[in-house]
Formats: C-alpha cells, structure tokens, sequence
C-alpha cells in the first residue's frame, strides 16, 4: 500500500462524517438517486471515468436535493 493511503481514506472518511455502515449506505443510496437524476451513470465503487461535469452534476444535485427537503421541512 502506497505511503498515506490509509490517511487519505480515514480522512475521507472523517470528512464525510459518517461513521456507522448504515449512514454510510444511506449516504450511496442518496448518491445514487441523484446521478440517476441528472442521468449520469454512477457504478458501485471505482468511478474514476467519469467526468469533472458529470461528478459535478451529481454532487450539485444532491445540494440541492437536500436544500429542498430543508425546505419542505421548515412548511410544516
């Protein structure tokens, strides 16, 4: 294993600040959902094909997906 890559992926990790596997798949599910919107086609695990717009798009769209969701909540 390449010196540091452990540290980039425990970063990645803490960064993310999810901790627990089922944060984690909510976390890929909800990724998901929003590549699907925007139509890019997003595999499980290595993604490093696609594009800085198609990547772009995704994360985007998850931003705004959750700014309208903070949205809806905050009608009620």
């Amino acid at each position: 294993m390449p010196h540091g890559t452990s540290r980039l992926k425990e970063r990645k990790i803490r960064m993310k600040g999810i901790t627990t596997p089922e944060g984690r798949q909510a976390l890929e599910k909800f990724k998901m959902e929003a590549a699907n919107e925007v139509g890019v086609n997003l595999k499980q695990g290595y993604n490093g094909d696609l594009t800085a717009r198609e990547v772009g798009s995704v994360g985007g769209q998850m931003v705004k997906n959750m700014i309208d969701a903070y949205k809806t909540g905050n009608k009620q």
